[in-house]
This record gives C-alpha cells, sequence and structure tokens, in this order.
C-alpha cells in the first residue's frame, strides 16, 4: 500500500470520525439539554465511527448488491467492534464508558438492538450516499496534497491522542486512589468523589467528565462479579451437598438392603439348625429306648 492510499484512508477516517462526532454531539445534547463536547479525545472526533466507516468500505462495499445482507452484515461488525471497544476501554481504563443496561434487548450492557439497527442503516448510508461523495472530494487533492494533509491530520490526531490519554488515565488513578482511601462502597458514591476530585484539575479533565456524564467508576463492576462468583459457589457448595446426601440415602439403603438379606439368611440357617438338633435328638432318644429294650431282652 503506497503513501497516497495510506493518505486517502486516513483522511477519510478522520471525516467519518468527525461526521459521527457532529451527529453524537446533536444527539447528546439535545438529550441533555444543553451542549456536550462529546469524545473520548480533545478534538472534534470519535474514532469509533471513522474505524466501523473504514471496515464497511474495505470490506463490506462487496456485498452493496444486495441492501439487506449489507444492512445484516454491517449490524454484525459494528455491533462486534463497539462490543469489543467498551470492553477494552473498561480494562484499560477501569471505566465503564457507556451502559445500555437499562435498555431493552441489550448484551452486557454494551450493545444493544437499537444501536446495531442504527449501525445497519449507517451501514447502507456509507455505501450508497456518503462515501461516493466523501471519496470525490478526497480525490480532488494531487498527491502531494493529499500526502501533506493527511501527515498533518495524522500529527495532530497523534498529539490529540497521548494528551487524552493521559487525561483518561487519570481518572483511573483517581478511581484507584479513592477506592484504596475512602470508606465509599457503592458506584454513585465513588463516581461523585472522582468527579469532584478531577474538577478541580485542569480545562482538559473537566471537558472529559462533561463528556461522558454516566461514565461510572468500574468498583461496582468488580463487586457485581464477586457477588455472581459467591452466588455460583454457594450453588456449587448446594450441589455437592445434595449430591452427598443423595449418596449417603443411597449407601443407607443398600446397607439396609443387605441387613435384611443377611438377617433373612440367618433365621433361614437358625431354622435349619434347630431343626436338625430337634431331629437328632430324637434319634438319640430312639436309639437309647432300642438299647434299652435289647439290654432287656438279654436278661
Amino acid at each position: 500500500m503506497d503513501l497516497e492510499l495510506i493518505s486517502k484512508y486516513f483522511i477519510l477516517f478522520i471525516m467519518y470520525s468527525s461526521a459521527g462526532w457532529i451527529v453524537e454531539t446533536l444527539w447528546v445534547s439535545w438529550c441533555n439539554k444543553k451542549i456536550v463536547d462529546r469524545g473520548f479525545l480533545i478534538g472534534p472526533y470519535c474514532p469509533i465511527y471513522g474505524c466501523g466507516a473504514l471496515l464497511i468500505i474495505l470490506f463490506l462495499q462487496r456485498f452493496s448488491y444486495s441492501p439487506i445482507l449489507l444492512f445484516l452484515i454491517t449490524m454484525f461488525v459494528c455491533g462486534v467492534l463497539e462490543y469489543l471497544t467498551s470492553w477494552i476501554m473498561e480494562k484499560v481504563f477501569k471505566a465503564r464508558w457507556w451502559d445500555y443496561g437499562h435498555v431493552k434487548f441489550n448484551l452486557n450492557g454494551r450493545i444493544c438492538l437499537h444501536n446495531l439497527i442504527a449501525f445497519g442503516i449507517m451501514g447502507i448510508a456509507v455505501v450508497y450516499l456518503i462515501n461516493p461523495y466523501f471519496e470525490k472530494w478526497v480525490g480532488l487533492l494531487d498527491g502531494k496534497h493529499l500526502n501533506n494533509l493527511g501527515f498533518i491530520l495524522w500529527t495532530i490526531f497523534i498529539v490529540d491522542l497521548v494528551v487524552s490519554t493521559i487525561v483518561v488515565y487519570g481518572f483511573r488513578k483517581v478511581t484507584e486512589k479513592i477506592n484504596r482511601e475512602s470508606a465509599a462502597d457503592n458506584t454513585e458514591q465513588i463516581t461523585k468523589m472522582v468527579r469532584e476530585s478531577l474538577a478541580q484539575r485542569s480545562f482538559f479533565h473537566r471537558r472529559f467528565i462533561d463528556a461522558y456524564p454516566k461514565l461510572e467508576a468500574i468498583k461496582i463492576k468488580m463487586k457485581e462479579i464477586k457477588t455472581k462468583i459467591e452466588d455460583v459457589t454457594n450453588d456449587a457448595k448446594d450441589t455437592v451437598i445434595e449430591k452427598v446426601s443423595d449418596a449417603k440415602d443411597a449407601v443407607i439403603d443398600k446397607v439396609n438392603g443387605a441387613k435384611e438379606i443377611v438377617s433373612e439368611k440367618t433365621g433361614e440357617i437358625r431354622s435349619s439348625i434347630e431343626k436338625g438338633t430337634k431331629k437328632a435328638k430324637v434319634s438319640i432318644y430312639l436309639g437309647k429306648k432300642q438299647i434299652v429294650r435289647r439290654f432287656k431282652k438279654k436278661k
């Protein structure tokens, strides 16, 4: 892949990221009744939209012959992208960036059905409407200007990424500090304390907490995991106790059955011995009588 092609796709990445930032900022601002500078980065772009658009352009345009198939595949691909983004950022920064747990048809609060439908619609819009115009505009630049613009945007993006990562990592550090030092034991308290601490720092920290008003410290998630582990452990204990109890009952039943068999056999043997003894006594008695009679005859 040559430099011009790389520059072209990176410029498209920034264009789609900026378009995504505009849409999301307008939507969140409308929902919150105030202007919200949305986005993980400081600049006016949301990289997740740029990544999703490039995936569609590079790999999914081949399905443009079928709008329905394109819609379904885009739903799946972008859904996986959003889920992995949420999971990775949670693990790295110890924070939950968005949570659809309150929405119907969600998966672990990371993705939900109405977002997937929106992704599918976006895929159709990108392939049939938006991308032809974006590529046409980018194509107006010659190789030199294309590379220069790509380099400038790349430099700005990398600087922004570094600064934003440092700012967001501050959220993790403050969260860990409060978790260690504070007696707060629920998400609302911890998150409030983290926000208050960050609000006293730089403009970038204040912008960050304003951009994600529903950002939560991760401690509650760890508690939920701990609770689940305890529930699973208790269920396992109950299962083991139940199985041990069943096995014990089965052994007792077998022992009792064996006792009955032994008792029955012992009774039969005892009865046979008693019968044999009686016969022996009778035989002895009769034998004595015969001996006495013979003795009397001889006299």
